[in-house]
């Protein structure tokens, strides 16, 4: 289990505290339509973070190529149709480049901002010359409006429950799932980010931002830096 992060509930639960069959639940949202629209079609998409393949599957459905990356075999195991490759990501050398390359799941607020800095590297290491890299951040109000809940109409009930200062400027945040047949809890650290402190971090790392996908801001395109 990496440090600060930790999972309960039903089945495996993998190193960032992430169940895997809760992974299998989850309903995909809106986030393949973002996708879809920001990047040319049928481009060979490399997914960082992928989990048990909710977005990758509807990327597959609507005719993209993806390569999907996890650090956890269990979760690799649930992804059907895609190229995978069971890896963490900061260390990740595949020696080749992708059309597109994606950091989804807020991965770019990782506590350690060392580890952010290799995963952004990951992305640079890995986009092709023409391509982009799509990131998902966090929204404005996720370290404030807390508690919260949203209710999904698949039943399920998703609560932020807390996030507490555990030091350097991170949150320890701890989350619940909540299914009428079973309950799952997370809790991780992040690390919040203005709008300054990100495309800092993305210019440190050789990228810019391209657009913000999104009214709230929370998909980004980002290009390497000439």
């Amino acid at each position: 289990m990496r440090e600060g992060h930790e999972g309960t509930g039903p089945g495996a639960i993998t190193p960032d505290g992430c169940a895997v069959e809760l992974y299998t639940r989850l309903p995909v949202g809106g986030e393949p339509d973002v996708i879809a629209a920001a990047v040319p079609a049928g481009a060979h998409i490399l997914e960082l973070g992928s989990g048990a393949g909710r977005v990758t599957h509807a990327l597959l459905e609507r005719g993209f190529t993806v390569t999907a990356v996890d650090e956890s075999a269990d979760m690799l195991a649930r992804v059907r149709g895609a190229r995978t490759i069971c890896s963490p990501i900061e260390g990740l050398d595949l020696g080749e480049t992708f059309d597109v390359v994606m950091l989804a799941s807020f991965l770019v607020h990782a506590g350690d901002e060392e580890v952010r800095r290799k995963l952004l590297r990951a992305c640079v290491r890995h986009v092709g010359e023409g391509g982009c890299v799509l990131i998902q951040r966090e929204g404005e109000d996720y370290h404030s409006d807390v508690p919260r809940e949203r209710v999904d109409p698949s039943g399920l009930t998703v609560r932020i429950v807390s996030a507490e200062p555990a030091g350097d400027g991170v949150n320890s945040v701890h989350a619940e799932y909540v299914f009428p047949d079973a309950v799952w809890t997370q809790t991780f650290l992040s690390r919040p980010l203005t709008k300054e402190q990100f495309e800092s971090a993305l210019a440190e790392a050789g990228l810019a931002v391209d657009a913000y996908l999104t009214p709230d801001g929370i998909w980004v395109r980002a290009l390497p830096r000439a």
